[in-house]
């Protein structure tokens, strides 16, 4: 008889995609008391997208087993990222309790936030984010993707036609319908690749 995993992680952006990566037996599940921030770091001139603590907002996203509890693996895949304990904030559909983390931008050393200017944002990156969120949850899902995300007040560089994000998705033109409506909404200024 198999034992189920104990060691799951919550997405909450590229990771709700399940065609960015090989997690199996992902599931629908919901982060209390964070929500999602674009922050810049030293890392990059991209931002990263991170959770910031917010206890009055709840956050979509997905759960999925660790592949063999191997924490350094993700870590790496993550490795702009801090791994939080957050097992008591996240609702998911398993039966059992198992220790559950999430990933977010640090406050401090070499991979810190820093101040919020000079950065911008890939729309292949956002490309990939929403169309996981169109799959998982529906129109309302990246909607609620839109509204429970700071950080939108910069530049968004269009490289949808030669996309720079390393995991970029080819989006049906519903999809794209979807991410263009809800970035005109949002105080973003596009800008050609």
């Amino acid at each position: 008889m198999e034992t189920a995993p104990h060691a799951y992680f919550f997405g909450y952006g590229s990771l709700v995609n399940r065609g960015t990566h090989d997690f199996t037996a992902a599931h629908p599940a919901r982060l209390k008391g964070w929500r999602r921030r674009w922050r810049p770091t030293n890392l990059r001139e991209v931002a990263f997208l991170s959770v910031v603590e917010d206890t009055g907002t709840i956050i979509d996203g997905l759960i999925a087993p660790v592949p063999d509890a191997d924490w350094h693996a993700l870590d790496l895949r993550e490795g702009a990222y801090d791994r939080v304990p957050a097992e008591h904030m996240v609702e998911h559909p398993l039966p059992h309790r198992p220790q559950i983390a999430v990933y977010a931008v640090p406050g401090y050393g070499t991979r810190a936030a820093v101040e919020e200017r000079g950065y911008h944002l890939l729309l292949s990156y956002i490309d990939v984010v929403i169309q996981g969120y169109l799959r998982e949850f529906g129109p309302a899902g990246a909607q609620h993707f839109f509204d429970t995300t700071d950080g939108w007040e910069v530049d968004v560089i269009d490289d949808r036609a030669a996309p720079r994000y390393p995991r970029a998705c080819t989006l049906t033109q519903g999809e794209t319908d979807v991410v263009d409506a809800g970035l005109a909404s949002l105080p973003v200024r596009m800008k050609r690749a």
